[in-house]
Protein backbone atom coordinates (compact mmCIF):
# COMPACT_ATOMS: atom_id res chain seq x y z
CA UNK A 1 0.00 0.00 0.00
CA UNK A 2 1.00 3.36 -0.88
CA UNK A 3 0.06 6.79 0.90
CA UNK A 4 0.41 10.53 0.29
CA UNK A 5 -0.44 13.76 2.33
CA UNK A 6 0.44 17.13 1.90
CA UNK A 7 1.10 19.41 5.25
CA UNK A 8 0.09 23.27 4.66
CA UNK A 9 2.24 25.63 5.89
CA UNK A 10 6.23 26.26 6.76
CA UNK A 11 7.93 22.98 7.60
CA UNK A 12 8.54 23.09 11.45
CA UNK A 13 11.68 21.23 13.03
CA UNK A 14 11.24 18.60 15.93
CA UNK A 15 12.81 20.79 19.11
CA UNK A 16 14.65 18.77 21.57
CA UNK A 17 12.20 18.16 25.18
CA UNK A 18 12.59 21.14 27.28
CA UNK A 19 13.70 20.57 31.04
CA UNK A 20 11.89 23.04 33.90
CA UNK A 21 11.41 22.33 37.89
CA UNK A 22 8.05 20.54 36.92
CA UNK A 23 9.69 18.00 34.72
CA UNK A 24 10.39 17.60 31.00
CA UNK A 25 8.05 18.89 28.18
CA UNK A 26 7.72 19.23 24.46
CA UNK A 27 7.75 22.59 23.50
CA UNK A 28 3.94 24.21 21.88
CA UNK A 29 4.93 24.59 18.66
CA UNK A 30 6.56 21.19 18.21
CA UNK A 31 3.17 19.69 19.75
CA UNK A 32 1.35 21.93 17.66
CA UNK A 33 2.44 21.02 14.17
CA UNK A 34 2.49 17.27 15.01
CA UNK A 35 -1.16 17.88 15.64
CA UNK A 36 -1.47 19.23 12.49
CA UNK A 37 0.45 16.39 10.74
CA UNK A 38 -2.03 14.04 12.53
CA UNK A 39 -4.97 15.69 11.76
CA UNK A 40 -3.80 15.95 7.97
CA UNK A 41 -3.15 12.23 7.40
CA UNK A 42 -6.28 11.30 9.23
CA UNK A 43 -8.02 13.75 6.94
CA UNK A 44 -7.06 13.09 3.90
CA UNK A 45 -6.15 9.31 4.44
CA UNK A 46 -8.76 8.48 6.15
CA UNK A 47 -6.56 6.72 8.80
CA UNK A 48 -5.37 4.00 6.88
CA UNK A 49 -2.78 1.39 8.67
CA UNK A 50 0.83 0.90 6.97
CA UNK A 51 2.18 -2.61 8.04
CA UNK A 52 6.12 -4.13 8.24
CA UNK A 53 8.95 -1.93 6.75
CA UNK A 54 8.46 1.05 5.50
CA UNK A 55 9.61 4.04 3.10
CA UNK A 56 9.23 6.91 3.70
CA UNK A 57 9.79 10.53 1.08
CA UNK A 58 9.44 13.59 2.84
CA UNK A 59 9.88 17.18 0.82
CA UNK A 60 10.15 20.29 3.16
CA UNK A 61 8.63 23.32 0.59
CA UNK A 62 10.17 26.56 2.50
CA UNK A 63 8.72 30.36 1.78
CA UNK A 64 11.26 32.16 -0.57
CA UNK A 65 12.40 35.03 1.17
CA UNK A 66 10.32 38.25 0.43
CA UNK A 67 14.15 40.19 -0.17
CA UNK A 68 14.90 37.60 -3.17
CA UNK A 69 15.29 38.89 -6.67
CA UNK A 70 13.49 37.62 -9.34
CA UNK A 71 16.21 35.59 -11.03
CA UNK A 72 16.85 34.11 -7.70
CA UNK A 73 13.57 33.74 -7.21
CA UNK A 74 13.04 31.83 -10.45
CA UNK A 75 15.76 29.21 -9.80
CA UNK A 76 14.60 28.96 -6.63
CA UNK A 77 10.98 27.63 -7.82
CA UNK A 78 12.53 25.65 -10.08
CA UNK A 79 14.90 23.84 -7.71
CA UNK A 80 17.96 24.90 -9.02
CA UNK A 81 18.65 26.98 -5.29
CA UNK A 82 18.13 24.93 -2.65
CA UNK A 83 17.25 25.86 1.28
CA UNK A 84 20.95 25.66 3.52
CA UNK A 85 19.11 27.24 6.49
CA UNK A 86 18.02 25.84 9.33
CA UNK A 87 16.08 23.44 10.26
CA UNK A 88 18.14 20.83 9.14
CA UNK A 89 16.46 18.00 7.54
CA UNK A 90 16.46 15.32 9.94
CA UNK A 91 14.86 17.13 12.35
CA UNK A 92 11.84 17.81 10.22
CA UNK A 93 11.22 14.33 9.33
CA UNK A 94 11.41 13.93 12.84
CA UNK A 95 8.68 15.42 13.85
CA UNK A 96 6.43 14.19 11.06
CA UNK A 97 7.51 10.59 11.77
CA UNK A 98 7.29 10.87 15.43
CA UNK A 99 3.78 12.34 14.47
CA UNK A 100 2.46 9.12 12.67
CA UNK A 101 3.25 6.82 15.84
CA UNK A 102 0.07 4.97 16.61
CA UNK A 103 -2.04 7.08 13.59
CA UNK A 104 0.01 5.79 10.56
CA UNK A 105 2.05 2.95 11.86
CA UNK A 106 2.56 1.11 14.86
CA UNK A 107 6.14 3.00 15.49
CA UNK A 108 8.75 5.43 13.51
CA UNK A 109 11.26 2.04 13.91
CA UNK A 110 9.51 0.42 10.93
CA UNK A 111 10.80 3.24 8.56
CA UNK A 112 13.63 1.44 6.98
CA UNK A 113 14.74 3.75 4.43
CA UNK A 114 13.82 7.27 4.46
CA UNK A 115 14.41 10.44 1.50
CA UNK A 116 14.15 13.77 2.66
CA UNK A 117 14.44 17.07 0.67
CA UNK A 118 14.26 20.61 1.03
CA UNK A 119 13.27 23.11 -1.63
CA UNK A 120 11.64 26.66 -2.06
CA UNK A 121 8.14 26.87 -3.35
CA UNK A 122 5.07 29.62 -2.90
CA UNK A 123 3.33 27.43 -1.31
CA UNK A 124 4.88 26.37 2.15
CA UNK A 125 4.48 22.98 2.78
CA UNK A 126 5.10 19.35 3.41
CA UNK A 127 4.35 16.26 0.84
CA UNK A 128 4.84 13.10 2.47
CA UNK A 129 4.79 9.53 0.76
CA UNK A 130 4.67 5.91 2.54
CA UNK A 131 4.73 3.07 0.41
CA UNK A 132 4.94 -0.69 2.42
CA UNK A 133 8.08 -2.53 1.65
CA UNK A 134 7.73 -5.73 0.01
Amino acid sequence: MKINFIIPGTPVAKARPRFSRNGTYTPEKTVNYENLVKYCYMEQCKKKWLMGALDITIKCYFPIPKSTSKKNRELMIQGKIRPTKKPDYDNCAKAVSDALNEIAYKDDSYIVDAHIHKYYGEEPRVEVGIVEVE
